[in-house]
């Protein structure tokens, strides 16, 4: 027997999750059409941002910090490659890691990036005034950090 919804005021619009769901929707798809302009997606753009503040991480570290399956990275890695934004560098210790890097270029392209991302962001909750923007932030990464916890 399924179980019985005791609250008939509850509604999609009045679940967080949904909610959630619905604004991350929106300011994704502003992020994704302004990184279209580069033939990038956002996964490429946050790889860029997160290999530029740890040089020399390894493959499975970024797919970890991406939260996808290390298979799902080697494309992502090799459009990358292949546009000479980072490279792949065969770590010392063990000859079947690979440590990656920005390359100048990449290092260029992110800075460019790094603005755009943020002025999408702040297009896409315009709506918002700096304090909400704040304090929504805030709350975004608590939930983050408890549910890192689990």
């Amino acid at each position: 027997m399924p179980p019985q919804n005791d609250n008939p005021e509850v509604s999609l619009d009045t679940l967080i999750g949904y909610a959630l769901r619905k604004a991350q929707l929106k300011v994704f798809q502003h992020l994704v059409n302004e990184l279209e302009k580069f033939d990038l997606r956002p996964a490429q753009f946050s790889a860029l941002a997160i290999i530029d503040q740890n040089p020399g991480l390894v493959q499975a570290d970024l797919a970890r910090a991406l939260d996808i399956e290390p298979p799902q990275l080697v494309p992502l890695l090799n459009k990358l490659e292949a546009r000479a934004l980072a490279v792949r560098v065969r770590c010392k210790p063990d000859k079947r890691a690979y440590g990656l890097f920005l390359s100048k270029a990449g290092e260029q392209l992110l800075k460019e990036l790094k603005v755009i991302a943020q002025q999408s962001d702040e297009a896409s909750t315009a709506t918002l005034d700096d304090a909400e923007r704040a304090q929504l932030l805030g709350l975004l990464q608590k939930i983050n950090r408890n549910h890192d916890c689990l």
